[in-house]
């Protein structure tokens, strides 16, 4: 085993954990001693991570996969390695890494097995001064961003990229339907204008909207004005549609979304918002041919494909606003009353 650990530093770090079941205020800090690696894995001293929804909904319980009681949360951050496990070959000491949200899913097809382990729900995740990481988890992060960007990556990143990209890849001219502005919707803004995509983008105020212009959106239809926004897609697309719809809300949007795809289009449900009850049992697809799919994140081989486009294109992710480590719970708390616009990010001491 090798580290660089500094021989100044004190023995302990400092780790977030969580209750589940009772949302932020099963958050608390606990002293440990800095971790080891064992065969194979890394140990990475964090500098940054971000809140993702999913990580409320392990909070809450809500989360298809249960969190474990005491668990470090957060599957979303970046920092440098600071000890190497006997046979690690795929990282070096000082590298900048992120991880993977899945262990052990590398390519291919994903499984019910691999869906299962998942760093910040049963493996210690990013809320922390150190993170331990298997050694196939280990992520490179684009050198020009900085550690608060590398950290939004992992969830909201790499989730739109998928979205984009698999089982077909958005082809330049083609019309990219964003539907939603939270985090995975301004990614997939972004991705689908480096795939060199039209993006239509739907928002539900004027300020979101500019702003949407600004991150690559070539128009934004606003559905506080316009509610029946599937229409205004329809009409500024010459009645065709959207060649690729990211739904970043849910099956509350769903409906719409289906209605402004062109024909033979590939619709990707990301978001996990609930729909209104008691949905009608009618042909949910409108009669149209076209692909509905929800996604589970990526595996590292599209992980890695996605960061050589960001490097490429000198893309940044968008941030909304950065809290310390101690304030790790206010960071929370804003995430879910704040409407935050882009990554809300924790940063280390």
């Amino acid at each position: 085993m090798s580290d660089r650990f500094d021989a100044n530093a004190l023995a302990n770090s400092l780790a977030y954990q969580m209750e589940p079941m009772r949302g932020v205020d099963g958050l608390t800090t606990r002293t440990r001693e800095i971790p080891r690696p064992g065969p194979n894995q890394v140990v990475v001293r964090v500098r940054a991570a971000s809140i993702d929804r999913r990580d409320l909904m392990l909070m809450a319980g809500t989360y298809p996969v249960p969190a474990e009681p005491g668990v470090v949360p957060l599957v979303s951050g970046a920092g440098e390695v600071v000890a190497l496990g006997d046979g690690v070959t795929r990282a070096a000491l000082g590298d900048r890494v992120t991880s993977t949200y899945f262990l052990g899913w590398i390519d291919g097809p994903q499984t019910q097995a691999l869906s299962w382990r998942q760093y910040g729900a049963n493996h210690d995740g990013w809320l922390a001064e150190h993170i331990v990481l298997e050694e196939d988890s280990v992520v490179h992060v684009p050198a020009h961003l900085t550690d608060a960007e590398a950290a939004t990556l992992t969830c909201a990143g790499l989730v739109a990229w998928a979205g984009l990209t698999k089982p077909v890849a958005v082809g330049a001219g083609q019309t990219v339907l964003t539907v939603g502005s939270g985090v995975v919707g301004l990614f997939a803004v972004q991705h689908a204008k480096m795939l060199g995509a039209r993006v239509v983008s739907i928002t539900s105020s004027a300020d979101k909207a500019e702003r949407l212009r600004k991150l690559g959106a070539d128009e934004v239809v606003n559905r506080t004005r316009t509610p029946d926004w599937e229409q205004a897609v329809l009409d500024l697309t010459d009645g065709l549609g959207a060649d690729h719809v990211i739904d970043a809300v849910g099956p509350l949007t769903l409906p719409k979304s289906i209605a402004a795809a062109a024909y033979n289009a590939q619709v990707t449900l990301i978001g996990a918002f609930p729909g209104p009850p008691g949905q009608p049992s009618a042909d949910p697809l409108g009669g149209k041919y076209l692909a509905i799919r929800r996604v589970a994140v990526g595996s590292r081989t599209d992980f890695e494909a996605m960061n050589r486009a960001i490097a490429e294109h000198g893309a940044r992710p968008v941030i909304d606003q950065v809290f310390p480590f101690d304030r790790a719970v206010d960071a929370f708390r804003h995430f879910t009353g704040g409407d935050p616009f882009g990554k809300v990010v924790i940063t280390m001491p």
